[in-house]
């Protein structure tokens, strides 16, 4: 007798991921949910500054542009739904263009479920006169000096906004920022009726969406034995058939290429955790230390259940505030001796900013083939013969910006011999960001949801 599965399968580990990837993998994957998960601090920062722009932006606009092209696939896949975070930081405003499109290729009775509450920009300023900490997660310091300077504030929230559309009819559900397994989690839990608190289903399903999160990771790219991984080229992306047990079965689309193996999975399981056995998330708190792996087939394998306990009080929070301009350039530096002129150029360019009047505030010059990318670990073993200057400034000042990216050009010849690599052009100054990851209690927020056919979502929605 078959055991009853739910397919969920990610199409996207990040903005700027694959393409053709998840429009194979929905294709290809007899999915039931396509997942797609977008965010990352930085994109969070990429989608401030759009948004400063222009307050209709601030979604990823790639997502409009696959579901386009995903829409015959739902058309010849009735029972197949998408869930994402492609939302970002305009998730009404993602729906909208989404449903447009939709409605566009004949799916205009498709619900379309969004997923908002995350975003708490707004209300800094009312929680810290409340008492509510927000201190930095890392350093311990306070947010009061930085209120003014905040573009964005989200708070992770978890799968049940996404599991409650589900049930309700959504098809297609945009959230914002939500935590990154919880858009597997969401699904699993409409599938099988689980209750909020059966802590262990919600662990389990965790590690599966956690698995899958990050795409082509656990399906052959970045493992440690990559070069033994068959065609890298036309890798498949990853799919978690989760059980009503919470056990799962992680492969890939038949015929893909790439490498699910008990090896990939570990790769994966482990990254980006702190303690192995308490992985916090806003659904529950996971011991991935009480899981199982074996391989049960080609490019198949198993991952028992997983203990789950009672998430904390608290929500990550993810902040990004304006920090002044960068701007980075680089050039090569070739023949006897390059690490020397390198480093020697890197030096020339900072005194001639600061000689014309810029004392920066941060600057950093890096030797990249001289161990500079990973400091103290890597060195080469003999003097590189070639290596490539890499000089970056940051500056509350763009004037200091601007003088910094005027100084690499005169390098090619007033500096050391053996310049190369100018033909781009000089560096230009763009907006700084920092990143401010803080507590949140979890009671002082609350997701709200919308779920329309997409013939009913309008511009008028944003």
């Amino acid at each position: 007798m078959s055991i009853d599965v739910v397919r969920i399968g990610n199409g996207a580990g990040f903005w700027g991921d694959n393409l053709d990837a998840p429009y194979l993998l929905a294709r290809d994957g007899r999915l039931d949910w396509l997942t797609l998960e977008y965010l990352a601090e930085l994109t969070l920062a990429i989608l401030a500054h759009q948004r400063v722009k222009d307050p209709n932006a601030g979604f990823v606009t790639d997502f409009p542009d696959l579901l386009a092209r995903l829409a015959p696939v739902l058309v010849d896949q009735p029972a197949l739904g998408v869930v994402t975070n492609a939302g970002g930081l305009n998730p009404l405003a993602c729906a909208a263009a989404c449903a447009a499109i939709l409605d566009r290729h004949g799916l205009g009775a498709t619900t379309l479920g969004v997923v908002t509450g995350d975003d708490v920009l707004g209300r800094l300023r009312d929680w810290r006169r409340d008492g509510v900490a927000l201190d930095h997660i890392e350093t311990g310091a306070a947010i009061d000096p930085l209120l003014d300077r905040f573009v964005c504030a989200n708070v992770y929230l978890g799968a049940q906004p996404i599991a409650g559309l589900i049930a309700a009819g959504a098809r297609v559900v945009v959230t914002g920022r939500v935590a990154d397994a919880s858009l597997t989690v969401g699904p699993a839990v409409a599938r099988f009726g689980r209750r909020w608190d059966d802590w262990d289903f919600l662990a389990s399903a965790t590690v599966a969406g956690h698995v899958v999160e990050c795409g082509a990771q656990a399906t052959g790219g970045l493992w440690h034995a990559w070069d033994a991984v068959e065609n890298l080229d036309d890798v498949g992306y990853p799919i978690a058939e989760v059980a009503a047990d919470g056990s799962s079965v992680i492969t890939k689309p038949d015929g893909s290429g790439g490498l699910v193996s008990v090896g990939t999975i570990s790769e994966q399981l482990v990254y980006e955790i702190d303690d192995p056995t308490c992985y916090r998330t806003p659904d529950v708190n996971v011991d991935l230390t009480s899981v199982a792996l074996a391989d049960v087939g080609p490019n198949r394998v198993a991952i028992t259940p997983a203990r789950g306990a009672t998430p904390g009080p608290n929500l990550k929070m993810a902040a990004v505030y304006r920090d002044g301009w960068t701007a980075s350039g680089m050039l090569a530096i070739a023949g006897r001796g390059a690490e020397t002129k390198a480093r020697a150029a890197g030096a020339i360019l900072l005194k001639r900013v600061a000689r014309a009047g810029f004392a920066l505030e941060h600057a950093l010059v890096e030797v990249l083939g001289a161990g500079d990318l990973v400091p103290g670990c890597l060195q080469p073993a003999a003097p590189p013969l070639e290596v490539v200057l890499r000089v970056t400034a940051r500056d509350n000042r763009r004037a200091a910006v601007e003088r910094f990216c005027r100084e690499f050009a005169p390098l090619v010849t007033a500096g050391p011999p053996g310049v190369a690599g100018y033909a781009s052009g000089r560096p230009e100054p763009r907006p700084a960001f920092g990143y401010w990851p803080a507590l949140v209690p979890r009671a002082l927020v609350a997701a709200a949801v919308d779920l329309r056919p997409a013939s009913e979502w309008t511009t008028a929605s944003r």
